[in-house]
């Protein structure tokens, strides 16, 4: 898909601020600093329409991006990140599970692993949460510039396994820097729509 127009409409926390556009909706989930706003960032073409930082669980709403008036990006705040207080984490658990588990215009979810690393215990348990919901799950393995190319395939072997994917599940080896997976992210999520 080729992005002119992309713009954050709005940060929501609880569902009567949720668009009502109807546009289809794809949820990025993934760690805290797995690169979920750099996907965003190279997904749509610009340098900083979502907000990288260098300090891991800025994110503490569901921030919808609308693109090209035809569907939203729906960032949620990562996960696995310690410095927040435990009633804090709780209630962005309830508020990411209520939005996943009940938002009708919701298509996909992007599951968003860091490819240089096995998947975490909290990777493996929102893969299995959007799996026990029937939820489609997009895997994008970010940072894949960052590996050998001789050792994509090793990496790959070790997301597959350790997230139990079929082999018709989509893993998307993607990178920030040079673009790659970009297309194949596109054709997933176009699939969906």
């Amino acid at each position: 898909m080729k992005v002119n127009q992309a713009e954050i409409t709005i940060s929501a926390v609880k569902p009567e601020q949720y668009p009502e556009d109807g546009y289809p909706e794809f949820a990025l989930a993934g760690r805290s600093n797995v690169g979920k706003s750099s996907f965003i960032n190279k997904m749509i073409g610009r340098k900083s329409l979502a907000r990288t930082s260098s300090k891991p669980g800025k994110t503490q709403t569901l921030n919808f991006y609308k693109i090209e008036e035809q569907l939203f990006f729906v960032d949620v705040p990562g996960y696995g990140y310690a410095k927040v207080s435990r009633s804090e984490r709780e209630a962005w658990g309830r508020m990411i599970e209520q939005y996943l588990t009940g938002r009708e215009p919701l298509r996909a979810v992007i599951q968003l692993v860091d490819l240089r690393h096995p998947p975490s215990e909290d990777d493996i348990l929102m893969h299995d949460f959007l799996r026990h919901y029937n939820l489609p799950i997009i895997i994008v393995a970010t940072k894949a510039d960052k590996i050998s190319r001789a050792r994509l395939p090793k990496h790959r072997k070790i997301i597959k396994e350790a997230l139990d994917l079929a082999p018709s599940d989509p893993l998307i080896l993607f990178s920030s820097e040079t673009g790659q997976g970009k297309e194949e992210a596109w054709a997933e999520i176009e699939k969906r729509m």
